[in-house]
């Protein structure tokens, strides 16, 4: 007769099958040699390292992991989000660096790779209010954010530091661990959880884990270069010459 396997068994396989890893793809992930095969039928024990790199990778409570607890993810609302890498210009002040839609593909699988960096345009807006802060730009992509933002538009967006610092219904860039989305920011019942909600309603709201926000930037601004042509505003003239030129370094940018 098959014996009970040992409820910290239990879990680990289920944690897998939640974020549906083959055995091979979870070993990966948490350092284990070939598969976690041997682990999931009983016949080898959890290694101290490998309860550290659940609670590193996916925030699992190890307490939940051994039966002694019923809350399964150890409270994230104070995650760690801001950006991985930044860069300065000659006065080191922080650089505002493009990411068009496909830059954006490799982003999230690169960000602590600092010469990826260096193939994305960087720009230094006079204005004060991008001063003293970090700030990203990234094209919008599809139309689930329709009427906010038209496919192939530019968010400037700040960074942000810590998940609890995002609020209901702003809109932020996402950097997922496989994809970046632009959408609004909903808190979840479940707090290992979020949703994220398009302004174009035909699209439903999209869940994730917690673990799987690498960063967040908050939406400030965003560069449609579709300003009026016969502006009498002499300062709204230059700056519609500056984004036009700007327009035109993208377009170069989005060909390469």
């Amino acid at each position: 007769m098959k014996k009970d396997l040992p409820i910290e068994v239990v879990r680990f396989k289920q944690v897998r099958e939640d974020f549906n890893f083959t055995q091979s793809e979870f070993a990966e992930k948490l350092e284990i040699n070939n598969s976690t095969a041997d682990i999931e039928r009983g016949k080898t024990k959890l290694a101290g390292y490998v309860v550290k790199n659940l609670v590193r990778e996916f925030h699992i409570n190890p307490l939940w992991l051994f039966g002694e607890s019923q809350q399964k993810q150890v409270d994230l609302s104070n995650k760690l989000v801001m950006p991985k890498v930044i860069t300065v210009n000659n006065t080191e002040q922080d650089n505002i660096l493009m990411v068009n839609q496909k830059a954006s593909a490799g982003y999230p699988s690169n960000l602590q790779q600092e010469s990826w960096y260096e193939q994305l345009p960087a720009f230094d807006l006079p204005i004060p209010e991008f001063r003293n802060a970090t700030y990203r730009g990234f094209q919008v992509e599809g139309d689930s954010m329709l009427p906010n933002f038209q496919p192939g538009d530019w968010v400037l967006a700040k960074a942000v530091e810590h998940l609890n610092e995002a609020k209901s219904n702003k809109i932020y860039v996402f950097v997922l661990q496989d994809s970046v989305m632009i959408k609004h920011f909903q808190p979840h019942v479940e707090t290992t959880k979020i949703r994220l909600i398009s302004s174009n309603s035909t699209y439903p709201p999209y869940e994730v884990l917690i673990s799987q926000i690498q960063e967040m930037w908050e939406v400030k601004s965003k560069l449609t270069f579709s300003l009026g042509e016969n502006s009498e505003n002499s300062m709204l003239k230059k700056l519609e010459q500056s984004m036009e030129d700007l327009k035109q370094q993208l377009a170069n940018f989005n060909r390469d």
